[in-house]
């Protein structure tokens, strides 16, 4: 069980792993600790998650850091994050990361709210790219949301901690993800109907993403999380989505909203975002984006 004190307390300078400073920590979750470590490997920094101390010993949790090590292994593309190395096998089993620079898009929402035309466009053609190589690669990400995008040039898309090949997705039979932004069917992998988690819940992800991104708010009201019925906890299983704001661009309201249809063979695909956005951002004024650079 996780307490406050479930952490490596390593001040700077003293060495999570073999060849790996502490420089400060960066946070984590139920299972990890996310440093910002110097890497006398590739000496600069770099980022390294570690299974905390309680979990060191628990199979789940040491299940999950091999399939994280596997996707990273597996998944090569420039919008993704790239993993480096790892160490399973140490007394702090970690994975070692490249450290991208830049805020979370969650950061940009929470400080200035919506963005621009000009910032969240290339995000989502860049995601959506993303999604179209994960697709064609056989994975799912299933965790897509602005905490998990660097906003950069071009975005990157981070922690593939839950990600899996999607004939594995589809048979998940337990919610995975983050409650706010899960397609319907990883909500609910058994409920009625034959829809299941695939690329098309990556698509929805985006669809939730970019919406948080164009209005400052999320899609759905929030459920309870410690309902029984399902239907209490996830709201998009059963509401239709929140409008957009007037000001909102049609072509991307249709989009978010064609990403957030129930049925995932609805959906359009990953390249399919693209190819509809892609006109936006090039018919915006000339200049708009000279000069441009993310907020932080």
């Amino acid at each position: 069980m996780r307490t406050r004190d479930d952490g490596w307390k390593l001040a700077e300078g003293d060495l999570l792993a073999p060849g790996l400073s502490a420089l400060r920590r960066l946070g984590g979750g139920a299972a990890y600790e996310a440093w910002l470590c110097f890497d006398e490997v590739t000496w600069s920094p770099v980022v390294v998650k570690a299974l905390r101390p309680s979990q060191v010993e628990d199979e789940s949790s040491r299940r999950g850091l091999r399939r994280e090590v596997r996707a990273l292994a597996t998944v090569n593309h420039p919008v993704v994050v790239r993993g480096l190395r790892d160490g399973q096998d140490g007394d702090r089993p970690h994975v070692v990361l490249e450290h991208v620079d830049g805020p979370r898009l969650s950061t940009l929402i929470r400080r200035y709210g919506p963005l621009q035309e000009q910032q969240y466009l290339p995000l989502a053609i860049d995601v959506a790219a993303a999604l179209h190589y994960l697709r064609h690669l056989g994975w799912t990400h299933l965790d897509i949301k602005p905490s998990n995008v660097i906003m950069g040039a071009p975005a990157r898309l981070i922690d593939l901690s839950v990600a899996r090949p999607e004939e594995d997705a589809r048979r998940l039979r337990h919610p995975i993800g983050t409650d706010a932004y899960m397609s319907p069917e990883q909500c609910d992998p058994t409920g009625p109907g034959d829809a299941v988690p695939s690329y098309a819940s990556d698509v929805w992800g985006l669809g939730a993403t970019l919406f948080h991104a164009v209005a400052g708010r999320r899609p759905f009201a929030s459920g309870d999380p410690d309902a029984d019925d399902v239907r209490l906890r996830f709201p998009q299983l059963v509401a239709p989505p929140a409008p957009l704001p007037d000001r909102v661009p049609p072509v991307v309201a249709e989009v978010v909203l064609a990403c957030l249809r129930l049925d995932p063979a609805q959906r359009p695909l990953p390249h399919e975002i693209a190819d509809a956005l892609e006109p936006v951002l090039a018919g915006l004024p000339r200049g708009a984006l000279a000069g441009f650079r993310i907020r932080g």
